[in-house]
């Protein structure tokens, strides 16, 4: 495993929160909407799929130890949203085999949210709350 991170869901003001957590933590923040995605579906072009805070000046966007400082995104439009229960814990897994084998042990009396499938961002994900509530991504790069 590469590393566990924090992941923030918003309802809307994604980029608004993740400005003011740069100008506070004095750090680089880096911002895809959904339509800079391709997936501007109503209603969420102006929405946030991805943004994510580092380190200035680094040129992988990672910290010392490789860990991101913070993630984040607005929900889909439509999709449940509750202050309190937007955190949820980033894996950044080796490989593919690691990833089959944390994502099916963390599911284990939990629920699939979203099956392990390739995205384009060039990387394999799913999503998974766990027996106890929590909410699990996990991300695997691809080799190209």
């Amino acid at each position: 495993m590469k590393a566990i991170n924090p992941y923030l869901n918003f309802d809307g003001n994604t980029r608004e929160a993740m400005t003011f957590y740069a100008k506070a933590l004095d750090a680089q923040l880096d911002i895809q909407s959904y339509k800079d995605a391709g997936m501007d579906k109503p209603g969420s072009e102006d929405r946030i799929i991805h943004a994510r805070l580092s380190k200035k000046g680094s040129a992988t966007g990672t910290m010392a130890g490789g860990a991101t400082v913070l993630m984040a995104s607005d929900s889909p439009p439509g999709q449940p949203w509750t202050a309190g229960n937007n955190v949820w814990l980033s894996v950044d897994c080796e490989n593919t085999d690691e990833q089959d084998r944390m994502f099916n042990a963390i599911s284990e009396g939990g629920q699939v949210v979203m099956p392990l499938g390739d995205q384009f961002w060039g990387a394999r994900f799913g999503m998974v709350k766990d027996q106890f509530g929590l909410g699990w991504m996990f991300n695997c790069e691809l080799k190209k």
